[in-house]
C-alpha cells in the first residue's frame, strides 16, 4: 500500500532490563504492542524526544545508551484508523531506566518488560518486528535503513 504523505521525525525507545526484556506498550488505538516513542517538538533533539515520550508513555524515566538505527525505508508504512497511510521516519535509540514507575498512558492499555519470545506470539507492527529483530542481531553497527 503506498504513503499519503511523510510522517514528521520521531524518535523510539528500546529500553531492557537486567534480565534483557524489551519496554513495550499495547497501544489503545490498534491493540498493537509497541516501543515507546513519538514525534519530535520543536525546541528538543530527537534523543530528548526519545526520553520524553518514554517518560509519558511508560511513567518510566530513561537515559539514551546508543543508537539501533534510523527507519526510513519507503516500504515501512504504517496505515491508521483514519484512512492515513504513511511512510515512517523514525530514530530508535537504545535506552536504560534511571528512574519513574511503569504507568498506563492515556495512549496505552498496558505497559510491560517482555521477552522476545513472548513477542513473537504477539500482536506487533511489522516496523515494530523488524526493530526487534535488529535488536537481537544487533553487533554494535547501528541499521541505516
Amino acid at each position: 500500500m503506498p504513503a499519503h504523505r511523510l510522517a514528521s521525525a520521531s524518535s523510539v525507545a528500546l529500553v531492557t532490563d537486567d534480565s534483557g526484556r524489551v519496554l513495550m506498550q499495547r497501544r489503545g488505538d490498534s491493540g498493537n504492542w509497541s516501543l515507546p516513542g513519538g514525534i519530535m517538538e520543536l525546541g528538543e533533539t530527537l534523543s530528548q524526544c526519545a526520553v520524553r515520550e518514554t517518560r509519558e508513555e511508560t511513567g518510566l524515566d530513561i537515559e539514551i545508551t546508543g543508537l539501533l538505527g534510523i527507519y526510513s525505508d519507503p516500504v515501512h508504512v504504517i496505515a491508521y484508523a483514519d484512512g492515513e497511510v504513511r511512510q515512517e521516519f523514525a530514530v530508535v535509540y537504545y535506552g536504560r531506566v534511571i528512574g519513574g514507575q511503569i504507568m498506563v498512558s492515556h495512549e496505552s492499555t498496558s505497559v510491560e518488560f517482555l521477552s522476545l519470545e513472548e513477542l513473537e506470539s504477539l500482536p506487533v507492527h511489522s516496523t515494530v518486528r523488524l526493530r526487534l529483530q535488529h535488536h537481537a542481531e544487533y553487533c554494535g553497527t547501528p541499521y541505516l535503513g
